[in-house]
This record gives structure tokens, C-alpha cells and sequence, in this order.
């Protein structure tokens, strides 16, 4: 087919390839796997490496390289315009995406856009006695200026925390914050973040709230939302049981983070690009904050669009990146609303009954409107995953759309039923973390 166009996806994954081809058009794309998320995120980080391996594929590559893209954090995010420079494909600044993925710089940003940020301030990891940084009170949230799916993010009460808190973080900072130097070491920094470098801890003071996360992209100048999520915690956690499409806020809000993200997004200098920026709405106070801004939409999302909209959201991704109109379908979809569940324990433990691919696509089968990934391999150490956040362990992410909420809480109560995934409690002699 002439018009077939090659599409490199850096982090590619199995699970992630029955969304990719449900996109319009599909049968218009090939997708090429750029590098496996092991290779890219797994132990301590070569940046020079993974970019030379990267380029060894494609260099070896016999036909055109159409767009490469990616929906990973670092260092999927910045090889996107690394490599897309040294190719001629279409992707935002390298500068741009480090604005976002640096959490200190992006606060330093949005400080510039919006007055909708919490109280921060950089820790000092050398001190001696570690201490919180002035102006920033309790409780609060330590967190590297870089790290991967809230990983070394702590809550802290008090100050017996907080140091408890900076120690483990200092003890694990350079895993990816000392790759990403060769990153700045790139760019001509502001003089705000001369001698900051990539191994920097954010105090940020702790919001509360609604939490939800805004979707959307820059083409021509012009940012564009096409979607509002709401992301619910289980309860008295910080981590969370589902992200629920489309919000349930009222439309007075939803303009006030429409308008946000497009003046972030602004100030921060992304084009033709998708993004998503997470949010605190406070009702009782009427406020939004930001959370954090990343430069790429989330591919945890897709089947939430796919259900509702009618496409998922790498359908903006894929359109950008080959130059054309990335506009998505709006409310085209089989079901009314759509949710990701996160099915967690919240101890260490071992993986012992895992269902098989075979049983997943029997369950799906059964139960339509659902798309099951489980995550630990039989026999695992919970521990032992990676991309898990500080206070828990995912088992299984499952996707269910429906036309109501007590519709999507029916599919998920079935399909954990149905899975029935069984952990062994790790004993102290033989925890593995």
C-alpha cells in the first residue's frame, strides 16, 4: 500500500498494540517496536546507550520513517525529539519536554502562567539535619524532580517523616536523575536552573480534593482539550482505584482547566504535541492546582476514549506526529462513560494464582465492554515490579465502559471475581524488597 506509513514506537508493548489498531485509519499504519520499556526503563538508565541502540534500529531500518512517538516518561519522552530532529519527523522542543518532565523547572514555569500551583521549594539532599525548605509548611509531599510512575513520592506529617522520607529518596535519586544531566548538559538553560541539575528533590505542600487529569494537544499555536478525567483514590490512600470518563465536575470548572492548561501549556512552548495535566479541584475553597504537567497524553487512557469518544487518544498522538488535523471524535463511542480500575494489594506478597492470556480473553469475552492487563508474572515477588508506586502493588488494570457508574463498578466486581488472582503474604524472612 503506498500510503502505508512506518511508525516507530519507542517502549512498544503486547498489551499496548489491540489499542493502536483501533485507532481510525489503522490499516494506513505499520508499527515498528523501538526499543522494549526494559530496555528503556529498567535498572540504572544509559542515556547515550539506549539513544545509540535506538538509532542502530532505525538506521538499520530498509524504508521510510514516517514518525517516531512514544507515551512513556523519561526516557521515552526526550528520545521522541532527540531522535525525531535527527530523522526530519515532526515532535515538539527537546526544551519543551524537559520544562514538563523536570518537576522543578515546570513549577518554576507554571509560577509564570498560572497562580493555580501549591507552595514549593527545592530540599536540600546534603544537609545535615535534612530539613524542609522555608515557606513550605505541612503536611507535604517530598518527590524527586524526575522519576517514573510516583515512584520515591512520600506524603510527610511532620518532621520525623520528612527526614525518613529524604533519605530514601537520596538514597535512590540518581537512578534517573543522573541520566537526565546528560539531558540538560543539551540545553541552554535560564539562569533559574543554572547549577540545578537532574538529582533534585521538590517539597511541595500537600492539596486535597477532587484529583483529575486534562487531555489534550497544541497544533498550529493553538492548544486544544478533548477531555477531562476524574482519577478516585481508594479510601484514606493516595493511590488510585480508577480514572473515570468523561469528569463528573461542572462545566463552570472544566473551562477554568481548559483555560489553565492552554496558558500552561503556552508558557511552556510545546507544539504539535499531545499533553496531559493533572489537577486538584478543591469544591469547599472553589480552587483548581496543578499537580503536574506531562508532555505526552496517557496511554492508560485509551480505551476510556475508545469506549466513549469513539477512538482512543493515540489517534491525536499518531495524527501530529504525520503532520495532519488531530482533532478527536467527540461522544462517538458504544458507552456513555468508561473507567480504569487499579486492582492493588497494599502489601508485599507473591504472585501465585495468574490467570493466562487464554483465561483474560475468555473473561473480556464474557463481560463485554472490558479489557483486562494483568501485571506480575506467576511466582513473582510483588516487590519485585517495576513502575509500582511507594505505597502499593498493582495486580491488574481493568477497563470497563458502561452507561452508568454502578454499570462500570458491576464489570469490575465480575472481572475481579472472574480473574481470581491470589497472592501469598511475604513473610519478613523472605520479603524481596
Amino acid at each position: 500500500m503506498s500510503d502505508e506509513k512506518n511508525i516507530f514506537v519507542l517502549g512498544l508493548k503486547e498489551a499496548n498494540l489491540p489499542a493502536l489498531h483501533d485507532v481510525p485509519d489503522a490499516e494506513r499504519y505499520r508499527f515498528h517496536p523501538l526499543l522494549t520499556l526494559k530496555e528503556l526503563q529498567s535498572g540504572e538508565v544509559s542515556f547515550p546507550c539506549v539513544l545509540e541502540k535506538a538509532q542502530h534500529v532505525l538506521d538499520s531500518f530498509d524504508g521510510t520513517i514516517d514518525a517516531i512517538v512514544g507515551y512513556y516518561d523519561f526516557p521515552v519522552s526526550t528520545l521522541v525529539p532527540i531522535l525525531s530532529e535527527r530523522y526530519g519527523t515532526r515532535s515538539t522542543s527537546l526544551e519543551s519536554v524537559v520544562k514538563c518532565e523536570h518537576k522543578y523547572w515546570s513549577r518554576l514555569e507554571q509560577e509564570k502562567a498560572v497562580d493555580a500551583h501549591p507552595r514549593f521549594g527545592r530540599v536540600d539532599l546534603h544537609a545535615d539535619p535534612l530539613r524542609p525548605p522555608e515557606g513550605v509548611g505541612f503536611p507535604m509531599w517530598l518527590k524527586p524532580a524526575l522519576a517514573y510512575s510516583s515512584e520515591l513520592a512520600f506524603g510527610v506529617e511532620d518532621e520525623d517523616e520528612f527526614r525518613a522520607a529524604a533519605a530514601r529518596i537520596r538514597k535512590g535519586i540518581g537512578r534517573v536523575g543522573e541520566p537526565f544531566e546528560y539531558i540538560l548538559d543539551r540545553l541552554d538553560l535560564p539562569p533559574e536552573m543554572a547549577g540545578v541539575g537532574g538529582q533534585v528533590c521538590l517539597a511541595e505542600e500537600s492539596l486535597s480534593g477532587i484529583q483529575v487529569a486534562v487531555e489534550g494537544y497544541v497544533h498550529g499555536g493553538e492548544a486544544t482539550v478533548y477531555g477531562v478525567l476524574d482519577s478516585i483514590d481508594y479510601p484514606d490512600s493516595s493511590s488510585f482505584l480508577r480514572h473515570q470518563y468523561p469528569s463528573t465536575l461542572p462545566e463552570p470548572v472544566l473551562h477554568r482547566l481548559r483555560d489553565a492548561s492552554a496558558r500552561v501549556m503556552r508558557q511552556i512552548g510545546m507544539q504539535e504535541a499531545t499533553f496531559s495535566i493533572e489537577y486538584f479541584y478543591d469544591p469547599h475553597a472553589d480552587e483548581i492546582n496543578v499537580l503536574e504537567v506531562n508532555p505526552r497524553h496517557s496511554q492508560s487512557h485509551a480505551e476510556l476514549f475508545q469506549y466513549v469518544d469513539g477512538a482512543p487518544n493515540h489517534h491525536a498522538m499518531l495524527r501530529l506526529a504525520l503532520g495532519e488535523d488531530p482533532a478527536m471524535p467527540h461522544r462517538a463511542g458504544r458507552y456513555r462513560t468508561a473507567a480504569k480500575w487499579y486492582y492493588r494489594w497494599f502489601t508485599d506478597g507473591v504472585a501465585r494464582a495468574v490467570p493466562s492470556l487464554e483465561d483474560v480473553a475468555r473473561i473480556e469475552k464474557e463481560i463485554p465492554g472490558t479489557r483486562i492487563h494483568v501485571i506480575p508474572e506467576p511466582g513473582q515477588y510483588l516487590s519485585d515490579m517495576d513502575e509500582q508506586d511507594s505505597y502499593s502493588f498493582e495486580l491488574a488494570h481493568v477497563f470497563t465502559g458502561g452507561d452508568s457508574e454502578e454499570e462500570l463498578r458491576e464489570k469490575y466486581d465480575h472481572c475481579v471475581a472472574a480473574l481470581n488472582l491470589a497472592c501469598d503474604k511475604a513473610g519478613p524472612a523472605d520479603g524481596n524488597s
